[in-house]
């Protein structure tokens, strides 16, 4: 095993393959979050499974790393940032293997749960890795390409999974869409072995028990019942489940404050979120997550099964989207030194004309759209995105202290992936509950005109921001 520094202070000591290796392990939880949404019909057809059970797919995943993101940070800031990457990419290839063989259901169900909690404890190294091996403008570049692997990955999860669940290799079908990550995270091991450096804390931590047990009780409370709870009808124990989470979350609240207060090292340090960086760039990320994630799924249900697309044309469809995105995020750092946060007002309002042509591309043409019809719509608006999530990143995190680097990290990736739930259940549920009645182009127009009032939201929130990013 070749010999890598550990470094407990910020330094420039990341090179090049070093950074590709933690963006792929950035890319994996991500990809595999979206992957599933144009895999869900062959699931249902080859085990059997309810639409209630298919929810727990996409749920479990969901709410399982969203959960254990923050404590998947504590821990790389105390043992060591690139012994959780490895075992959490390891973790990854396992859980992955494991969804790919599942025999019924209830056995993905379980694998994907297993998958979600994999992928919190590697993915918060990224971002702390980052912060502690970079600086000025190094650090600057490595976080637009992180900003560009993340948005990429989430509209590539679906492209690849629509390839993948077409191509049917070797007679897999739904499965491949698990399977392609074994050799992936086998490479990213031996890459990682090699080119990552060691970093942690200078002021390790002990576990925050209370503080991480009200955390998973307030996101569970909230996360599974919105996005289990239409499927199933709504059961008596989602409304208990709703009425738990503010109680939950004002005793995690309240927990934390007095841990700080007292001393101790809260999961969440208050402190922290005093940051106005910080929380005003966690305020934009959370409706901007809610409309991303939404939108990506119920695109996938329109496209295959209200225009009749199959797997391939349908990721055909959001090519446009991932090219722009990808392209405005390599501007970014260029875009940021000349005209500050003003890129992200901008990309907002780029987003929202892009939001606007789909409306109207929707209204006027359905029901022969195809993927021309729907490029300019759906391009803008990845331009817009493009042009915001990277810098949303930076802004968060430019003034977290380097010794605070996992926790910083592990807030930001748990209001992301919160909000990437909250995205499915809202906008997803609003689009299925109103297709009976108004039919797929009006509860298509309908959910896109919601999304763009959160588009509007951004917008009006990127005002407060800092004039100038560090």
């Amino acid at each position: 095993m070749t010999a890598v520094p550990v470094i407990r202070h910020g330094g420039a000591a990341i090179g090049s393959l070093g950074l590709f290796t933690v963006l792929l392990g950035a890319a994996l939880p991500l990809i595999d979050f979206f992957i599933v949404n144009v895999a869900l019909p062959a699931m249902e057809k080859d085990l059997s499974a309810g639409p209630a059970t298919l929810e727990l797919v996409v749920a479990g995943y969901g709410v399982a790393y969203a959960v254990l993101l923050v404590l998947g940070g504590r821990l790389g800031d105390t043992a060591g940032r690139r012994r959780l990457f490895l075992i959490g990419m390891a973790a990854f290839g396992v859980t992955s293997l494991a969804c790919g063989l599942a025999p019924t259901a209830w056995t993905l169900v379980a694998a994907r749960v297993a998958q979600g909690a994999a992928s919190a404890l590697m993915l918060p190294q990224v971002l702390a890795t980052i912060q502690a091996t970079t600086a000025g403008p190094r650090r600057a570049r490595a976080m637009s390409l992180y900003g560009a692997t993340a948005g990429l990955s989430m509209v590539a999860g679906q492209i690849l999974g629509g390839v993948l669940v077409a191509a049917d290799i070797a007679g897999s079908g739904w499965r491949a869409v698990f399977l392609v990550n074994v050799p992936v995270v086998v490479l990213g091991l031996v890459l990682a072995v090699r080119s990552v450096p060691e970093t942690r804390s200078d002021r390790p931590a002990s576990v925050d028990v209370p503080g991480t047990l009200l955390l998973a009780l307030s996101l569970i409370s909230l996360l599974l019942p919105l996005t289990e709870g239409r499927a199933a009808g709504w059961p008596l124990w989602t409304w208990v489940s709703l009425a738990v989470f503010p109680f939950a979350a004002f005793a995690f609240y309240r927990t934390e404050r007095r841990t700080d207060r007292l001393g101790g090292t809260p999961l969440v340090p208050p402190s922290l979120l005093k940051l106005p960086s910080l929380h005003r760039g966690l305020v934009m990320i959370v409706p901007f997550s809610v409309g991303f994630s939404g939108f990506m799924f119920v695109i996938a249900v329109v496209l295959q099964q209200g225009l009749r697309m199959g797997p391939v044309s349908a990721g055909l469809a959001l090519v446009p989207m991932a090219v722009a995105f990808f392209a405005a995020s390599l501007a970014g750092p260029r875009l940021i030194g000349r005209y500050g946060t003003r890129v992200v007002t901008t990309g907002g309002l780029i987003q929202g004309v892009g939001i606007t042509v789909l409306v109207l591309t929707v209204w006027q043409g359905w029901p022969g759209l195809g993927v021309a019809e729907l490029a300019p719509g759906v391009a803008l608006a990845g331009l817009g995105q493009g042009l915001q999530l990277p810098v949303l990143f930076r802004i968060v995190l430019s003034d977290i202290p380097t010794d605070r680097a996992g926790v910083g990290s592990g807030v930001l990736v748990t209001t992301q992936q919160s909000a990437l739930a909250l995205g499915v259940a809202t906008l997803g549920s609003l689009f299925l509950s109103l297709l009976p009645s108004m039919g797929t182009r009006d509860a298509l127009a309908v959910t896109l005109l919601v999304q763009l009032a959160g588009v509007v939201l951004t917008v009006l929130l990127s005002l407060r921001l800092p004039k100038t990013v560090g």
